[in-house]
């Protein structure tokens, strides 16, 4: 206990100037070590603000060269999807046309098949597969042909529609897509160090898996607008080909049309000469029956004017009988009373054969009278179904251009 408490031992003085030098060597060592510390957290600071600014200011420049390629393709896009927009309301007008040519394709056909029923109408003769019924059958194959091309070409029309419309879409995703990356890189390029809204982002480091590459990127788009071009180009040339079936087929059924309808004038004028040689012919029968019956009248009239001069000449043969005795001799006036009765007889029986062979040729006209009027008839009939039926309702049809 009392060592405890003893004093401790005093140092000595060299040990002291010894001790303060060392602490003045620690201390300066310790200032020079924390002023290098001090030099060189200065000149680290100084060197990561340098390179943070370079590279937030590089950033920033790609943020921006960013921005102005996705305004670019954006541009593109916008360019892409306005013509094939254009394009499609152009290509609804084509459509429209092939509907209305369609629509305008029934009327002849119902009137060219109305005029072959109305032609089985004739009668006799005239019921005959003439020039008119091959050219109006011609035009109703015509006519459906027409029919069937421009139902084949709508159906063409209506698939490139689809087709421009699903171009149109990809365009309008893609585009949807580009805008909201811009809207996107837009918000990025407005922040700086001194933006309210800055905060750390947890797995912001982190790619996503559905990412793409740039050049993905950049093919992407280009497929777009490829398959754009490509839809728009097909829909230029099948403008181009309805332009000329439309042409085409219009010049067909009207050049059909006026085939058919001069082959009906030809036939009406052919059908009406014969008709007035037949009112001709029919003019000089009945002329001719007249006279024939007048012949006929004036033979009964001599067969009967016979009468007086037989039995004139029968009466006196038959007194003659009455002589007496020698009297009753075969003198000169009996032989002359026979040959006059025989003369008489004989030209009775030439008037009679003659009377009734002109009975026959009047039956003769009589019938071919009958037979003139009813083919008169047939030709009248046959006039009223192609000048009046068909004809006229031919009339009604139009064919132009759509």
């Amino acid at each position: 206990m009392a060592k405890l408490l003893q004093a401790p031992g005093k140092c000595l003085s060299s040990d002291w100037h010894i001790a303060n030098k060392m602490q003045c060597a620690s201390t300066e060592s310790q200032k020079s070590s924390s002023e290098r510390m001090t030099a060189e957290s200065q000149r680290l600071v100084d060197e990561t603000e340098k390179t943070t600014q370079k590279t937030q200011r590089d950033v920033n420049k790609k943020i921006e060269q960013r921005r102005e390629e996705i305004k670019f393709w954006k541009q593109e896009l916008d360019d892409k999807l306005e013509q094939i927009v254009n394009e499609t309301e152009v290509l609804l007008t084509f459509k429209t046309r092939i509907e209305k040519a369609l629509e305008r394709c029934k009327e002849p056909l119902v009137i060219a098949q109305q005029c072959l029923l109305n032609r089985e109408k004739r009668v006799g003769i005239d019921l005959v597969h003439d020039e008119v019924e091959q050219e109006l059958l011609r035009e109703a194959e015509v006519i459906k042909g027409v029919i069937v091309l421009l139902e084949r070409t709508l159906g063409q029309t209506n698939e490139q529609i689809r087709l421009n419309r699903s171009a149109k879409y990809q365009l309008e995703m893609d585009l949807r897509d580009k805008f909201t990356a811009l809207m996107i890189d837009d918000y990025c390029a407005g922040l700086t160090n001194n933006t309210p809204d800055i905060r750390y982002a947890n797995n912001a480091m982190k790619m996503e898996g559905n990412s793409v590459s740039l050049q993905d990127w950049i093919d992407f788009s280009n497929t777009n607008i490829e398959k754009a071009d490509k839809q728009r180009n097909s829909s230029l040339a099948l403008r181009a080909l309805i332009d000329n079936i439309l042409s085409q087929t219009v010049n067909d059924v009207r050049k059909q049309y006026e085939t058919v309808n001069v082959a009906f004038r030809n036939r009406v004028k052919e059908v009406k000469d014969a008709k007035q040689k037949l009112e001709t012919l029919l003019a000089m029968v009945m002329d001719e029956t007249a006279s024939q019956e007048k012949n006929i009248a004036t033979l009964q009239k001599a067969i009967s004017d016979k009468e007086g001069p037989i039995q004139v000449a029968q009466t006196r043969l038959e007194a003659r009988t009455h002589r007496p005795n020698v009297e009753l001799c075969c003198d000169i006036v009996q032989y002359r009373l026979i040959s006059e009765v025989q003369e008489i007889t004989n030209n009775v029986q030439r008037l009679k054969d003659t009377l009734a062979q002109a009975k026959a040729e009047l039956k003769g006209l009589s019938r071919q009278q009958l037979f003139l009027e009813e083919e008169i008839q047939v030709k009248e009939n046959t006039l009223y179904i192609d000048e009046v039926l068909c004809m006229q309702m031919r009339e009604s049809v139009s064919i132009n251009n759509v």
